[in-house]
């Protein structure tokens, strides 16, 4: 469908990311249970694994999480032996968020389960179209970071999950 035929359809882009971003979280919440917070614990291990080693700020403003919200994540993920806190050898002010090998070994078996799940919630998709969605939602999201680095990805979700589900929609 051609974006003007969508336009005259009354199409809404919200609505739309809305419902996906919705089932993302029901799918992989529940998929991730066993993760000390859930998704926020995920992307968190995910950064320090595949990532540049970040310090705890640099965490926040990548991830844009409040660090006072932080502290505590890192707290429960360092106590379940999934990362530590070191001092940085350039600056002893800051900490370095490293992954433990178990860190590692968690963090692989919940990128399967969270492939799983997303692969549950655009399985109406072609495997194709799929990956296209990934693509162009991770370019957009990359965009936004990089324009309007104060944009708060946590506080969007919590926003569109405490929203009733709106009739005729």
């Amino acid at each position: 469908m051609s974006v003007e035929a969508a336009r005259q359809r009354g199409s809404n882009f919200g609505w739309s990311l809305g419902m996906v971003l919705r089932r993302w979280h029901e799918y992989v919440e529940e998929a991730l249970k066993d993760l000390p917070h859930g998704s926020r614990g995920y992307h968190i291990l995910a950064v320090v694994v595949h990532e540049e080693v970040p310090t705890q700020g640099a965490l926040a403003s990548r991830l844009v999480i409040d660090r006072s919200v932080l502290t505590y994540v890192i707290d429960d993920l360092e106590g379940a032996g999934l990362i530590e806190r070191r001092l940085d050898p350039r600056d002893r002010r800051a900490r370095r968020i490293v992954a433990t090998e178990r860190g590692r070994q968690v963090l692989a078996e919940a990128e399967r389960r969270v492939a799983h799940a997303e692969d549950h919630v655009l399985g109406g998709l072609p495997e194709q179209q799929r990956a296209a969605f990934r693509d162009a939602a991770e370019r957009a999201a990359e965009a936004i970071q990089e324009v309007a680095p104060g944009t708060d990805p946590c506080a969007a979700v919590t926003s569109v999950l405490a929203e009733p589900d709106q009739p005729g929609r």
